[in-house]
């Protein structure tokens, strides 16, 4: 609850800044408004949000369906809903608000994985749900997203010609060298890498393989260097394994542990 309050209050006062670097009070009355409706939406639809950013649809696969089926009865939690997104790379994350109310997402390339990979990375999003790790993330990822996409105008204000491009270079570097580390500080504030571990560790018991789960990191990690995918780096952190295109920008929102050494613990478990 206390990181929930963080996060929204966080949010809060950048827009009251921004409102009042623009326009004095009144700025301030309007940033107001608009961060009272973006904390909303935020908390009721930050899962739906995510999940149309990058294309989810209801999985019609039965053996999916009755893979997480299987697992969330092992973890003694209610059935998640389970999504695909039309990715040939492989990939997974968990969204929603509590477990009552959460949703397995995999990419169609996951399901090229053999059946005890696929089943250990379910794990481990089943174990977030669990874990309670969900909401917060989803929170994270909204509201953060929100504030890189102010860095990301003042980053592409730079590249602006015109008379006043003095002018706007000036105001993009004051929205790159603040917003960005501030949005991904926010993102570092409430994911912190040891939930990944702990992830990583109930999947791995959930299933009883957790070598499974480690030949799956290994492969999602190889595809994810060769072919990242585009997306909002405020929700690299979501992401079984970071897919996203790798740069300074991005790497800012990095919040995984490296997949070595998540490997190397579970193998650690199997021996």
């Amino acid at each position: 609850m206390l990181r929930t309050i963080t996060l929204f209050g966080t949010l809060t006062v950048v827009l009251l800044a921004i409102g009042w670097f623009i326009a004095g009070i009144w700025g301030m009355g309007i940033a107001l408004v608009f961060a009272v409706l973006i904390n909303f939406v935020s908390y009721w639809y930050s899962d739906r949000i995510v999940l149309r950013m990058y294309g989810a649809e209801p999985s019609d696969d039965k053996e999916l369906k009755g893979m997480v089926d299987k697992l969330a009865e092992k973890a003694k939690i209610p059935r998640p809903r389970v999504y695909t997104v039309p990715l040939e790379v492989p990939n997974a994350f968990a969204c929603g608000r509590s477990p009552k109310n959460s949703a397995v997402v995999v990419t169609q390339g996951l399901l090229d994985l053999d059946k005890e990979e696929l089943e250990g990375v379910l794990a481990h999003e089943i174990s977030h749900i669990k874990n309670r790790d969900i909401m917060v993330s989803m929170l994270a990822a909204t509201l953060a997203g929100a504030i890189s996409y102010i860095a990301q105008i003042g980053y592409w204000s730079l590249f602006m010609g015109g008379q006043r491009r003095g002018e706007g270079n000036i105001i993009g570097l004051i929205l790159i060298l603040i917003f960005a580390p501030l949005a991904a500080l926010l993102i570092r504030f409430a994911i912190s890498r040891s939930r990944e571990f702990k992830a990583d560790w109930s999947g791995g018991m959930l299933t009883k393989k957790p070598q499974a789960l480690a030949s799956a990191l290994k492969k999602i990690s190889e595809v994810a260097k060769k072919k990242p995918i585009g997306g909002t780096a405020a929700t690299s952190h979501l992401w079984i394994v970071n897919p996203l295109h790798r740069d300074w920008f991005t790497s800012l929102f990095s919040t995984h542990p490296p997949v070595e050494v998540r490997v190397r613990r579970l193998e650690d478990m199997e021996a």
